[in-house]
């Protein structure tokens, strides 16, 4: 269990120091640094599909078996971030502030993103509940994703008037709410039956509807066949980071099947093809 807590709340750590990344883009003029974060958005497309259909499906599928359950709580993770963007205004935005583009004022802003972040902590922490190579392929798909976010929410909260360095402490004290996410699920975890591996499913409809709804339309406002093509490109390359990183992690994680063989996570679905009846 202490290694458990160690990997979680170093990952969590690592994550939230990304909230720093916004000062590296003080000397890139708006052209440029719409250019990177559609980029950045489209990696994290990649990472976030990848970890969805290459880890974290096939491997609640080979926990709870091949039955309604799984689609139901990836279904539930859908609706649950949908309910999160239209109820409580979470609001994800990859494109810095302007005044062609105006964002929440600044506490509105702080307040979202320590919720944003607050939940990207119970997920990086359940992740690590379930065994190291779920937290770690859960981790790289929200720190991806998390560069292009924090890059905006540092450009609001300059635009919005506050000093450069009041900014990025205030952008950093707002990633720190993944950190009381994480402890909180950790702490809780061990006492919840089955929290685990409902987790997994729910975190997978979580990720899909965040690269579906959130940040595919923001790709498609660029339909020029240059972009489109960096575009693509940085898909693939988030696509085939996860699914490197989970053929390499999966070496270290083998379980004994019902027929006495050793499956990974990458082998869930032709063990469970293997079990379905015969026509």
């Amino acid at each position: 269990m202490l290694e458990t807590w160690l990997y979680a709340i170093g990952s969590v750590l690592v994550v939230s120091l990304v909230s720093l990344v916004g000062v590296v883009t003080l000397s890139l003029g708006m052209g440029r640094l719409k250019r990177l974060l559609l980029v950045l958005v489209s990696l994290s497309v990649g990472t976030l599909f990848g970890s969805t259909f290459f880890h974290l499906i096939p491997e609640a599928f080979e926990k709870q078996g091949f039955g309604p359950q799984v689609p139901l709580w990836i279904l539930g993770g859908l609706l649950l971030f949908f309910v999160l963007e239209k109820f409580i205004h979470w609001r994800h935005c990859h494109v810095p502030a302007s005044s062609d583009h105006p964002h929440p004022v600044v506490f509105m802003n702080f307040v979202g993103d320590g919720l944003h972040n607050f939940i990207d902590g119970v997920l990086i922490g359940a992740a690590f509940l379930v065994d190291i190579p779920t937290g770690i392929t859960t981790s790289v798909a929200v720190l991806v994703h998390e560069i292009p976010q924090e890059i905006g929410d540092f450009g609001t909260l300059v635009w919005g008037g506050l000093p450069v360095r009041k900014a990025l402490m205030l952008n950093f004290a707002s990633a720190l709410f993944a950190l009381l996410g994480a402890v909180l699920v950790l702490t809780m975890g061990p006492q919840v039956a089955g929290l685990e591996e409902q987790i997994l499913p729910l975190t997978a409809g979580g990720f899909i509807y965040i690269a579906g709804s959130d940040l595919i339309p923001e790709l498609r406002k660029n339909p020029g066949a240059r972009d489109s093509a960096a575009q693509l490109a940085a898909i693939l390359v988030g696509l085939a980071l996860i699914f490197v990183l989970t053929r390499f992690l999966s070496h270290g994680h083998t379980d004994e099947g019902e027929d006495g063989h050793e499956h990974t996570f990458l082998s869930t679905p032709l063990v469970l093809v293997d079990k379905l009846p015969a026509c």
